[in-house]
């Protein structure tokens, strides 16, 4: 059976994330993996759509968290599968799970609709996160390995650095890579799972906490006291930790007004 070109599969795949280029190379080899699957093995078809599929998700799942869709903005099929220059299948199974998510809602007969994150949300959010961020640092009190702990001690003192320098995008992205260690060491996939998602969704916030002077110090300071308790194996000490951590953001929310963060949404709010 004849298979199309690898550069015709390029044209037609090709796509642009915001600034984010995915290769000729990168698509091929979705391509290949299907073709590979026809002739006995690899990928089937339906695989690489989903594979597609899965980054088309995460780029409109980002897009909603931080707020570049609008709540109850509509999300056309067509339209993203033409802007990322797609067919519609991969488009349409991402919007499946942003609905299993409950961030959009899929009316039949009418289309596809931003839920987003609502002031509510985050509010919850940050109730569970005391919870079960608690649980999770309990737990590593106990279990952490060296190389974790260690790994912990080595993000803080680049986001010290990194801070001093004002390098704003590197304190991020550290900050995130501090809590995927310290979701690890708690040693339960599940919980892992549920805060990262739950890390995620509060990107939003932490947008707006950057702009507040001191606030990102006084978040380094408040996570080398989550792990010296860790580094105790003192885990009560530890959810104590985080619970001050959590109950301070909160606090420090309540003062600026929630609406500031979510761009005036309160709850069923257009």
């Amino acid at each position: 059976m004849g298979v199309r070109s690898g550069a015709g599969i390029c044209d037609t795949l090709k796509f642009t994330l915001d600034k984010e280029k995915y290769s000729c190379i990168q698509l091929f080899l979705v391509w290949f993996l299907s073709s590979w699957q026809m002739a006995g093995g690899g990928y089937s078809l339906s695989e690489a759509n989903y594979l597609l599929g899965q980054k088309i998700f995460q780029k409109i799942r980002q897009d909603i968290i931080i707020g570049r869709y609008s709540r109850n903005e509509e999300l056309k099929e067509l339209l993203i599968a033409s802007e990322m220059g797609v067919s519609r299948t991969p488009v349409r199974e991402a919007l499946r799970q942003l609905e299993r998510e409950g961030l959009v809602a899929i009316i039949p007969n009418k289309g596809t609709y931003v839920v987003g994150i609502t002031t509510q949300d985050m509010k919850d959010i940050y109730d569970i996160r005391a919870a079960l961020e608690g649980l999770c640092v309990r737990q590593a009190a106990n279990i952490a390995t060296a190389e974790q702990i260690e790994a912990l001690e080595e993000i803080l003192y680049l986001a010290e650095y990194h801070l001093q320098k004002g390098h704003k995008k590197q304190v991020a992205e550290l900050g995130s890579k501090f809590h995927d260690i310290l979701y690890e060491a708690g040693g339960s996939r599940m919980l892992k799972r549920i805060l990262q998602n739950y890390y995620l969704y509060l990107e939003q916030v932490r947008m707006f906490l950057f702009t507040i002077p001191g606030k990102v110090r006084e978040d380094i300071r408040e996570h080398w006291q989550i792990l010296e308790a860790i580094k105790e194996q003192n885990g009560e000490k530890a959810e104590h930790a985080v619970s001050r951590h959590i109950a301070n953001v909160i606090k420090l929310i309540d003062s600026y007004g929630w609406e500031n963060i979510t761009g005036g949404q309160k709850d069923g709010q257009d």
